[in-house]
């Protein structure tokens, strides 16, 4: 009596609308332009970097897990630059801010003064 296990393989997500090639061609610009501006601004905020994601997430730009991991999703190579540096910016703060209290927006606002706009800005893109 031998019970059958369906093993399913993990398929590679690939974004809507784009080839496989796109996808991949996109997600490896966003990671160069992440990780050229987590170097620039970490020091700012005197924080280490651990794991840096680029993945497809649908309702996220970017994320901070309670390890430290940072996740951003691959569009950011599609958006304009001002708005790639709130989203990493805002991510190094949690890394500080595990939320997102008064003392969380006071570090935000010490590298993106304008961040109020730039949220709302980029809320009006769709992911």
């Amino acid at each position: 009596m031998f019970r059958v296990v369906r093993v399913q393989r993990r398929r590679r997500r690939k974004a809507s609308g784009l080839s496989l090639a796109q996808y991949e061609k996109y997600k490896e610009e966003a990671r160069a332009l992440v990780l050229e501006r987590l170097l620039h601004f970490a020091p700012l905020f005197g924080v280490s970097l651990k794991k840096v994601f680029i993945k497809n997430s649908r309702t996220r730009w970017g994320s901070c897990s309670s390890k430290g991991n940072l996740n951003f999703n691959y569009r950011l190579a599609l958006i304009e630059p001002e708005l790639v540096d709130y989203v990493v910016v805002h991510e190094l703060c949690h890394l500080k801010h595990f939320n997102h209290s008064p003392l969380f927006w006071a570090e935000v606002a010490r590298a993106v003064p304008h961040w109020k706009l730039l949220r709302k800005r980029l809320r009006t893109i769709k992911l």
